[in-house]
């Protein structure tokens, strides 16, 4: 076995984290964790301990499982006569247009990240939690820089993160939102950590916690009780798999949807190849992302505005996180806080998520879904092993374009034969129901054929079209990772000799 282990992430300090972990003698799963406590400190606006997420664990042995910890809807115990939750409408400005996000009490899920983290620790995890917390627990404390990509989502999300006093105290401190090379601190995360690095915190339904919680939810207007934090309950799957090009591709299975996606489309490849970049293969490519889309009329790939020509408005905030061990186990993690909330766990400096306000995964209407019920997601961190050999671990952000990227990616490896690095940073397809979006670097020719639907070519690479980070182990034992800068990617490569 390689002593080599390799970690992406949407962040350098996020995968500087896992770094420090795997050097201490952690292993793949605390690596992973380790990622995913310090991305809600340097990735507040895409990921947080109050969202939700999925972990496809793959050990050196070859044994799978699928760890959905995403969100629950809320109100168990509620009455049908408080039934409609109490929405803060945000207009959120981008370059083609305005769009209004859902926030505040009422758009609040049951969340699952701090007890899907807690609880993978617990089943799979080597070195102590207080090692795994340790990285998160000091950029809360001494600070974390913040990123290009994460003050461009900060900024995009001023109007929901500002939302109220603790969200401006901590994101625009003296009346200013928080720029690129400022230092962002949580103290209250930190204190919190230090509780659950001791074991004195082990779930939001801690008491000390819980009713707190729903005190803040009662008065302002929301769903989640007592009663919901206290049943919720990470659930262990194995994984989808299917085939392609002689690869086995596991994914997330239903009741999310990504992954099943991804696979089905996949088939509907075969026997056509997209073997190159020329414009036959890639109509093939094209019109394989429109059956995608136009397949799966319900969830994540619904529209919540009417079509329209211009560039795209929707971003949710999900990031991602992949790594490999020198012993051969495979941790890739999804997390997503939706699209931020506004509104705070009391007393921890944890912002809540705002899924309960996504409008394109409540086709039905906004609390539609009973109490207590797992809320579908496009998220689906995949594990391929090519016929070769190579073992690939990846996974996205980007809400609906999930399902494009890591298609784009998994035909430019298993069907192109392209470099991890070079799959990764290939430009990228995305149909959204009225208009085929594309990013540059497609060759005229090839554009000319791909006008058989409406076209719009962006200007340059956008975090529109996910945020791929992805590592690899290849047959003879090269490792390689590479973080997608669509999302301010980072990767590392070490050696732990």
């Amino acid at each position: 076995m390689s002593s080599r282990a390799a970690v992406a992430a949407g962040n350098t300090d996020t995968a500087q984290a896992a770094v420090e972990v795997l050097r201490a003698g952690g292993n793949a799963y605390d690596a992973v964790l380790a990622a995913g406590f310090a991305a809600a400190v340097t990735e507040p606006g895409l990921s947080s301990l109050g969202g939700g997420g999925f972990l496809l664990a793959r050990t050196a042995a070859g044994a799978e499982i699928v760890f959905d910890f995403f969100v629950d809807s809320p109100g168990r115990g509620r009455s049908s006569a408080s039934a409609d939750p109490h929405f803060t409408p945000v207009t959120v400005s981008f370059a083609g247009a305005d769009q209004v996000f859902h926030a505040g009490w009422g758009s609040v899920a049951v969340p699952g990240c701090l007890d899907g983290y807690l609880h993978v620790h617990r089943r799979l995890g080597r070195l102590p939690l207080a090692a795994v917390v340790a990285p998160a627990r000091r950029l809360a404390e001494y600070g974390a820089v913040l990123e290009q990509t994460q003050a461009d989502v900060l900024e995009l999300l001023a109007g929901i993160v500002a939302l109220t006093a603790q969200g401006r105290a901590l994101f625009a401190p003296g009346g200013s939102l928080l720029r690129a090379g400022d230092t962002l601190r949580n103290p209250d995360i930190a204190a919190f950590l230090d509780q659950v690095a001791a074991g004195t915190v082990v779930s939001f339904a801690d008491p000390a916690l819980a009713g707190p919680l729903a005190q803040a939810m009662d008065a302002g207007g929301g769903r989640l009780t007592v009663a919901d934090l206290t049943a919720y309950a990470v659930v262990e799957r194995p994984p989808l798999v299917c085939q392609h090009r002689g690869a086995r591709i596991a994914t997330n299975p239903p009741p999310s949807f990504g992954g099943g996606i991804v696979c089905a489309a996949l088939a509907g490849l075969e026997p056509g190849a997209v073997t190159d970049d020329s414009p036959a293969a890639m109509e093939r490519l094209a019109a394989a992302l429109v059956a995608m889309t136009d397949g799966h009329p319900l969830g994540s790939a619904a529209v919540a505005s009417p079509p329209s020509a211009f560039p795209p408005t929707s971003v949710r905030g999900t990031t991602h996180v992949s790594v490999l061990d020198a012993e051969g186990n495979v941790a890739t993690m999804t997390t997503s806080n939706g699209s931020c909330s506004g509104v705070f766990v009391p007393g921890t400096g944890v912002q809540l998520n705002n899924v309960m306000g996504e409008a394109d995964l409540h086709p039905d209407g906004f609390h539609s879904t009973p109490p207590g019920l797992r809320i579908g997601s496009m998220m689906a961190p995949t594990v391929a092993t090519t016929a070769e050999g190579d073992l690939i671990a990846l996974g996205s952000g980007g809400s609906e374009r999930i399902r494009s990227a890591l298609m784009s990616v998994l035909i430019g490896l298993l069907d192109r034969g392209l470099p991890l690095a070079a799959a990764v940073r290939g430009p990228r397809l995305h149909w959204d129901r009225a208009t085929l979006q594309v990013e540059p670097g497609l060759a005229d020719d090839v554009l000319r054929r791909l006008i058989r639907w409406p076209v719009h070519v962006w200007r340059g690479q956008d975090l529109y079209f996910g945020g791929v980070h992805s590592v690899c182990r290849a047959a003879d034992g090269s490792v390689t990772a590479v973080g997608d800068s669509r999302r301010g990617g980072s990767a590392a490569v070490i050696d732990l000799d």
